[in-house]
């Protein structure tokens, strides 16, 4: 067993080694990028424990897939089985814990590592064999599988709208947009093969217009709910809302020019850098924009008939 998290823990360096990132900076830049999100959260609304609890739930059940757990069977007796497994939810578990020990909040961890340890007795794919239909088009498939991937995510933004307005919690309802926001965001953190970027056949500037264009109105489409709801809800601060739908316009366009500055490789941890101090000091995007569109331009003229 201990071979095993022994093990665990080389692939992470060597993830991180592969990504572009020294592990001196890793182990201590996720650690900070963690607290300050959670601790963002908790600052933003009073549902935040109940918030945590289903990211922490949900980033621990990529561990029950069948596959592998059919594969560590047939390593493990049943004993050391159950027991590695209890102890890899827990560890896995850890960060949300203490920081819900940090936030005072005891009874809620003790619930949280509970819910993980049962989580153990069952497998479940997060990978679903069915076809989920989609409100996207093909064509681009960022959507179309990205929304496949992440479809639960979308009910639970709503249900938080609907919550928001049932407490009258501005927050909590922007929150749920961006939520949706930052989920779209990650549909563009993988790098497609060069023909589907050639298949266009379109120029560089054409193809990144497409490519904005396509998501922001297919951001628009799964935020137009809440966006209506907040709205009509929270009529006198309808100028944040609509500080907030650009500012999620902005990251998203952001990561689109990012993603192709780099093109046909995936980005560097320099540009995973930068748009990290984004969120920090927003109008950073100014520079940043013009930045890695004329980085893409420069990028795709190779690929596509200017």
């Amino acid at each position: 067993m201990k071979v095993y998290f022994l093990l665990r823990f080389k692939m992470l360096n060597r993830k991180m080694i592969d990504f572009g990132l020294p592990l001196l900076i890793g182990y201590t830049l996720l650690p900070f990028v963690f607290v300050l999100l959670s601790n963002y959260l908790f600052e933003k609304t009073e549902f935040a424990n109940y918030i945590y609890g289903l990211l922490a739930v949900s980033f621990v059940s990529k561990l029950s897939e069948p596959k592998r757990n059919d594969f560590l069977k047939s390593i493990f007796n049943k004993y050391n089985y159950k027991k590695l497994r209890i102890l890899e939810n827990i560890i896995y578990c850890l960060p949300f814990t203490l920081f819900l020990i940090y936030q005072k909040q005891f009874l809620f961890s003790i619930i949280l590592n509970l819910c993980v340890t049962i989580i153990m007795l069952f497998n479940f794919s997060t990978n679903l064999n069915v076809t989920i239909p989609t409100p996207f088009s093909k064509n681009p498939f960022e959507f179309t599988v990205g929304f496949r991937k992440t479809f639960y995510v979308f009910p639970i933004a709503y249900f938080l709208t609907y919550i928001s307005v049932t407490v009258g919690n501005f927050n909590l309802g922007v929150f749920s947009m961006l939520l949706i926001g930052i989920t779209c965001f990650s549909y563009y953190s993988k790098t497609e093969n060069e023909y589907f970027v050639w298949n266009y056949n379109l120029s560089s500037k054409e193809f990144l217009l497409e490519k904005m264009k396509t998501c922001l109105t297919y951001f628009s489409i799964l935020s137009l709910p809440i966006i209506i709801t907040l709205g009509i809800s929270f009529f006198n601060q309808i100028d944040i809302l609509i500080v907030f739908i650009f500012l999620c316009y902005a990251y998203l366009t952001t990561i689109i020019f990012a993603k192709y500055s780099s093109f046909p490789n995936e980005m560097n941890m320099s540009k995973v850098i930068l748009i990290g101090l984004s969120f920090m000091f927003p109008p950073i995007l100014l520079i940043f924009i013009p930045l890695f569109y004329s980085q893409s331009i420069k990028k795709l003229n190779t690929i596509l008939n200017d």
